[in-house]
């Protein structure tokens, strides 16, 4: 890969973009979603029209030797531009008032990028500079001006941003915080960005050759910054979706023991339909709740309520908080009836069962919580080997 210093975050960032645009159509009203997608596209041409071999073709096609500067600079500003937007649209408050300052923003920086253009025409520039331009030609009328209004524009954008930023995460928590202390990171790399090409500019203009920092130091921090505020922006939107994922399968994994132990005994409901690996969490995890649900209600006869009290006493003097005690009592009851069930291969219970009696079903309502003591707690386990002790005793 040519030039991977910048080909590598632009191609970061356009498939990010690219995983966008299924739900673009979707959510196209939204201007928040809708400048997102505007900063990450905007984002990858900085880094795709910077890279060396990019400007080199685009000054043969257009036949301007460095016509690329000022696209480049342009296209810079238009980012600045897009992460202020991004801001006042995330933050909230009245809709008219942030569409005035929407405008505002993209009023201020249209005319910075008509003035970007303006001053390279004026410029004499006719000495191709693929790395180097910001330096070689510090001292040049018009191009020097060129240089120090992209810079200072581009410095506003991230003071502006970095305050606004730092301000709110201190008042909020969570996705929103992690993403606004990535974007604040960025931007204090956009900073030391800013700072590295002023001080090689600078040296120039004082007689001095400091060409490195600018050709050097400056693009990787600029990548690196790149790639934060993008991150910064995404995460706030798609982490409470991983969020909830995880949580869903969390709960789908947890609920195992507890659906084994139905669907294992004998006499248990009925086997579930199977489901692709790609099916979607969610359903499966349904799936599973009803089928243990459905398992209650066969074993509803076999259910024990003087068990459940004897076990959610012993939790409690074990000193389990009063909703572990709960969910250790109705894992008990359930392994005990599971018990009775297999004793009563005939269904003989079914006929003879007080369901006045039967501890309802809405006693297991975290069923989480009750299929992990059903796995762990040994007071449950004691029930289970005192239970299979009297199985054999039966047999």
């Amino acid at each position: 890969m040519k030039d991977p210093e910048f080909n590598l975050p632009a191609i970061l960032l356009l498939t990010a973009f690219a995983c966008r645009l299924p739900g673009m159509r979707h959510t196209w009203r939204d201007p928040l979603l809708r400048t997102v997608n505007a900063l990450l596209a905007v984002a990858s041409s900085v880094f795709f029209f910077a890279a060396p071999t990019t400007i080199a073709a685009v000054n043969r096609i257009t036949g301007v030797p460095n016509f690329s500067a000022p696209l480049v600079y342009s296209i810079l500003t238009a980012f600045s531009a897009s992460c202020l937007v991004l801001i006042i649209n995330w933050r909230g408050g009245p809709p008219e008032a942030a569409r005035r300052a929407t405008l505002r923003c993209i009023a201020a920086y249209t005319v910075v990028i008509v003035s970007l253009f303006t001053l390279f025409a004026l410029a004499d520039a006719p000495v191709e500079r693929l790395r180097d331009l910001d330096t070689y030609y510090a001292n040049t009328p018009y191009m020097r001006e060129m240089i120090v209004l992209y810079l200072v524009a581009h410095t506003v954008a991230a003071l502006v941003t970095t305050w606004l930023c730092w301000g709110w995460s201190v008042k909020v928590h969570g996705w929103l915080r992690a993403g606004l202390v990535l974007i604040v990171t960025g931007y204090l790399l956009n900073l030391v960005f800013d700072a590295v090409k002023y001080t090689a500019v600078t040296a120039r203009w004082f007689g001095r050759n400091l060409d490195y920092l600018s050709t050097g130091a400056a693009p990787p921090a600029a990548s690196m910054s790149a790639l934060l505020i993008g991150s910064g922006f995404i995460i706030p939107l798609i982490g409470p979706r991983l969020s909830d994922t995880w949580r869903t399968w969390s709960a789908f994994r947890k609920l195992g023991p507890l659906w084994r132990a139905m669907h294992a005994a004998p006499a248990s409901p009925g086997a579930a339909v199977k489901m692709a690996w790609w099916s979607p969490v969610e359903l499966r995890l349904t799936q599973r709740e009803s089928g243990i649900l459905d398992g209650f209600l066969t074993l509803a006869p076999y259910f024990d309520r003087s068990l459940r009290s004897d076990a959610r006493g012993a939790a409690i003097r074990s000193g389990a908080e009063p909703a572990q005690a709960e969910a250790v009592a109705d894992a008990a009851m359930i392994a005990a009836a599971l018990a009775a069930r297999a004793r009563d291969p005939e269904g003989t219970a079914l006929d003879s069962a007080d369901q006045d009696t039967a501890p309802s079903v809405e006693r297991a309502r975290d069923l989480v919580g009750v299929s992990q003591a059903y796995r762990r707690s040994t007071i449950v386990e004691a029930v289970r080997r005192s239970a299979a002790r009297s199985e054999n005793t039966y047999s």
